[in-house]
């Protein structure tokens, strides 16, 4: 069997994407780019105009969307021909120079916000009534902007603050810094008895050793290194928590956290729910952490014995054609249109699926309003690979629903929704698997993964997130954030979360210094309130049929024309009460029962 990588121009052209309907050469995509370059000007000489009349503004707004589209497809094209095969030294420096056109045009609309936010209020409903029916599509562009109205400072203020956001990054910058360029970690012992460097990527993959040696290994050498560095760490998130709540006084919110959730307008009732409603059902994490302390045959579990996998992978080969067929059968629940589209999308040319030299790793799905989604995949033929499948396409779908009924203003998603059309296609999916198969070491390896999928988003992203809203409140409060007492609440809340039956080591302390995410504040509970509303959706679908589907597609359609909350109510799924997640937690419990009686 060959394991050589073939060349990207010696891969089979039936698993390639089709690159080609957005340019059908690169002379076509330069052509475009010297156009935009040439007109993008015309934008600037709205700046300090947009309150002098209605036509104006409206002018100025669809220039805008019309370039922005433009570049839009130009930034994807050149990105996506460079992840075909990083090597390609022309096709780095289109996106470099797509990335170069970006940046320009992000500074040259940047007076747009500012502007429209500053326009009298009476001022601004009389341009809206004059040309009615022109500005109808941005009632909800207006009403996202002029909420933030006061949150905007005067000009002078505002430009300050512009100036000092780059200070207020620099924490980011410092810890990615040291955290990726660095930070050196020492060599282990890997499986085979071999010395091998332990570097972040391989860490898991250690974790994962079925050799407890090697997982103990590469924990302690891990954390010892980010504990050498512990006051420096401490520092740097310090300087982080404070800018974010420097920010959020500056800007007149109550606090960071108020800041961080009214970009999408979500209550903060959101964030305590979720905190809350895991809280309540904690004993179902200490149930699992018995049954894999049962499961591993340990005196002890340890805090390093929490990824090995419990099953071994079930040794099934599904080629890619399989899958498409397994993950289209496993959907069919969602109805003819959605099927529909999931064909068209599998089988004409969205798909990249194999890997070759040179190629971007892992998977994702992209594409540009006004072509269609593509997804990049490295395919391998294990059941990872049939889930990753229907994880992408279910982000494509969104995409394609969304695109084919918004208005390109609208076409994106928020975060806050981003995963649910994903991971909802992956709980569908799960559930045809278990439904079609009787053999035990099947149902437990599929149950596994499930279950690792909820210790890893629901409660571990909830521990992150409460950790943020404590450190948050103390510095607001005027505490200062040490490296002991960093420490102090880190480990609190592994004893809370996980439970009597597990060692809680005590590097474990330090785990918070190696999260980049905690330096975007309050992104996180995101990724636990977005898998909960999937799980809960995939419920209601499957146990109501036609007026959930049709809710559900409804869902799928809107892009981001309303918040993210009310999007997901639409859906029939309210995350401003505790029952989604409860849902998803009752989901988590079923599980565990059968895991324990297999």
């Amino acid at each position: 069997m060959n394991h050589v990588l073939p060349e990207r121009k010696d891969a089979s052209p039936e698993y390639k994407w089709h690159i080609e309907d957005y340019y059908t050469q690169d002379s076509q995509w330069e052509e475009t780019f010297g156009t935009l370059e040439e007109k993008l000007p015309e934008m600037s000489s709205f700046s300090g105009h947009l309150a002098d009349s209605a036509q104006t503004l409206l002018d100025c707004l669809t220039k805008g969307s019309e370039f922005s589209l433009t570049l839009d497809q130009l930034y994807t094209y050149a990105n996506m021909r460079l992840h075909e095969d990083s090597t390609d030294a022309f096709y780095q420096g289109m996106a470099a120079r797509a990335e170069m056109l970006l940046i320009r045009y992000s500074a040259m609309v940047s007076f747009i916000s500012p502007e429209i936010i500053s326009i009298p209020a009476e001022k601004l409903t009389a341009f809206r009534k004059e040309l009615a029916s022109e500005f109808k599509i941005y009632d909800h562009y207006f009403h996202s902007l002029l909420r933030q109205k006061e949150h905007t400072l005067s000009p002078a203020q505002e430009e300050l603050l512009a100036k000092t956001s780059e200070l207020g990054g620099a924490p980011q910058t410092i810890f990615t810094m040291l955290n990726d360029a660095d930070i050196r970690f020492p060599m282990i012992t890997d499986a085979n008895g071999n010395q091998t460097e332990l570097t972040k990527g391989r860490y898991v993959t250690f974790l994962e050793s079925p050799k407890r040696s090697v997982r103990k290994e590469a924990f302690q050498a891990l954390y010892s290194v980010y504990l050498s560095q512990k006051n420096t760490l401490a520092a740097t998130y310090s300087a982080s928590v404070k800018s974010d709540v420097f920010f959020a006084k500056a800007r007149q919110y109550n606090s960071a956290m108020e800041m961080a959730l009214s970009d999408d307008n979500i209550p903060l009732s959101v964030y305590d729910t979720l905190i809350e409603t895991v809280h309540e059902n904690l004993p179902l994490l200490h149930r699992y952490v018995d049954i894999r302390k049962k499961e591993l045959g340990v005196d002890e579990l340890h805090m390093y014995d929490l990824y090995v996998p419990l099953v071994s992978e079930a040794d099934v080969k599904i080629p890619y054609n399989e899958a498409k067929k397994t993950v289209a059968k496993a959907l069919e629940v969602l109805g003819e249109d959605y099927i529909k589209a999931l064909n068209m999308g599998m089988n004409s040319g969205w798909i990249d699926v194999y890997e070759n030299k040179g190629k971007r790793g892992g998977a994702y799905s992209w594409g540009s309003y006004g072509v269609h989604p593509f997804v990049l995949l490295n395919h391998n033929d294990t059941i990872n690979s049939m889930f990753t499948l229907a994880h992408e396409m279910g982000h494509a779908l969104h995409s394609h629903f969304s695109w084919e009924k918004q208005h390109y203003l609208y076409s994106g998603h928020k975060i806050f929704v981003a995963e649910v059309a994903s991971t909802c296609n992956e709980a569908l999916l799960m559930e045809h698997l278990l439904n079609a198969t009787e053999d035990k070491k099947m149902r437990k390896y599929l149950i596994n993964y499930f279950l690792e999928q909820f210790r890893g988003t629901l409660f571990r992203q909830t521990m992150f997130a409460e950790f943020e809203k404590i450190t948050h409140a103390m510095v607001q409060q005027g505490e200062p954030l040490t490296w002991e007492c960093l420490n102090r609440i880190y480990r609190d809340l592994n004893k809370q979360y996980f439970g009597e039956n597990i060692v809680i080591d005590e590097e474990i302390d330090i785990e918070w210094a190696r999260i980049p995410h905690f330096y975007n504040a309050f992104y996180v509970y995101q990724y636990a309130t977005g898998y909960s509303a999937a799980i809960a959706l995939s419920r209601k679908i499957l146990a109501e049929g036609k007026p959930a589907i049709d809710a559900y597609l409804d869902f799928l359609s809107k892009g981001n024309s309303e918040y993210s909350i009310d999007l997901l109510k639409g859906a029939g799924v309210d995350l401003s009460t505790a029952e989604p997640i409860q849902k998803a937690l009752s989901l988590f419990k079923e599980l565990l029962d059968e895991f324990e009686t297999l």
